[in-house]
């Protein structure tokens, strides 16, 4: 806790700090809630960023206050009014920077907490979801007017399934963790679907799909609720840089609409929930009508679809990779991760016209 102490100090901060300890479930950076006294101080989180996956910490930093600022400025404005909405903000240190370098090369950042806010892993409550619809469709909504181009694209071709499928094909090629063999059928099951998951990709190509300022992390655990569960917020900012809204959609779907947890081990529980699927729909709608096009919006089901098929086949590679880039908490946790995902994706396939009919119904 020390070093955390002497990386906290280096921030303009209020308070004594009382206590340092581990905070939430990401999979990527290392995050710490940090209490202080007296009780009307705020509080903070401090982050250790993963700087092995992001790779370049300023440019990072650079697109996350970009954002969050033109939020900011949007909600105060009158067309912005978006109720109890708010923007996280990054700490600034005493030496006026936004991040720490440790002796040790690690980059550290703080951001205040939001108090009494709560996160889900999952929700079974449609009022939830679509409360959660509200918080990714307002924050898109807030960033649509921001030219993508000002950002810099922070892990590139983040979403691309080209790329994705060529490093995917390549590792199996290649069978550096002597993985390969045993998952022939999760092999076969992102081959017969490669060309068809090609459809999001196209139409940016094509110009039929704008890029916009995406947030690409949409798991639901990156809204906050207050203590009434109204949406209050997102976090999780690192992957904030151009991309497509069909992405965040559909991320959001796939971790929020889901009846099991993304691990989930016992495939049979495994399911789109149709209701949840239509509360948060309906919620995202009710804010994203206002600037997305007719192509967006027309494939928004495929692209609940898509994204558990490209996460899937991510925690694939990664297992065949030997666990270089997501945590994993025993052998073999990323492969069970990718066979959720392609049972969720089955269920998805099964309910699609069903799917369709409800972005219909809400447009």
């Amino acid at each position: 806790m020390k070093n955390h102490i002497d990386v906290v100090g280096q921030f303009k901060t209020d308070g004594q700090v009382t206590s340092i300890k581990p905070f939430g479930s990401g999979h990527i950076n290392d995050s710490y809630l940090v209490t202080t006294l007296p009780e009307n101080t705020a509080d903070y989180v401090l982050q250790r960023i993963n700087h092995r996956i992001f790779k370049n910490v300023p440019e990072l930093t650079s697109n996350i206050l970009k954002v969050t600022g033109h939020l900011r400025e949007r909600l105060i404005s009158p067309a912005g009014a978006l109720g109890h909405f708010e923007v996280i903000q990054l700490i600034q240190t005493k030496a006026g920077n936004y991040f720490v370098l440790d002796e040790e090369g690690n980059y550290w950042r703080l951001f205040n907490y939001v108090r009494n806010s709560i996160s889900y892993n999952m929700i079974t409550d449609p009022e939830l979801a679509r409360e959660g619809g509200k918080a990714f469709g307002i924050f898109q909504y807030l960033a649509s007017d921001i030219d993508a181009s000002s950002l810099y694209e922070i892990l590139p071709d983040f979403h691309n399934i080209a790329t994705r499928l060529h490093n995917f094909r390549n590792t199996v090629l290649r069978n550096p963790a002597n993985r390969a063999m045993g998952v022939e059928p999760e092999i076969d099951f992102i081959e017969a679907r490669a060309e068809d998951m090609h459809t999001i990709l196209r139409l940016g190509e094509q110009g039929s799909i704008p890029l916009r300022v995406t947030h690409n992390d949409t798991k639901f655990n990156n809204i906050l609720f207050n203590n009434k569960n109204q949406a209050i917020s997102v976090v999780d900012l690192d992957t904030v840089m151009p991309g497509y809204v069909l992405y965040d959609f559909g991320d959001a779907i796939r971790t929020g609409a889901s009846t099991a947890p993304e691990d989930e081990a016992d495939l049979s529980k495994v399911n789109i929930d149709l209701n949840l699927f239509e509360a948060y729909s309906g919620g995202y709608l009710e804010i994203a009508r206002k600037f997305l096009n007719q192509t967006e919006t027309k494939y928004l089901a495929h692209s609940a679809k898509f994204m558990t098929y490209i996460i899937g086949l991510r925690f694939l590679t990664d297992h065949l990779d030997g666990d270089r880039y997501y945590k994993i908490a025993f052998p073999g946790h990323n492969l069970q991760r990718a066979r959720t995902q392609f049972r969720l994706l089955e269920s998805m396939e099964q309910n699609f016209q069903k799917m369709q009919k409800i972005i219909s119904s809400n447009v």
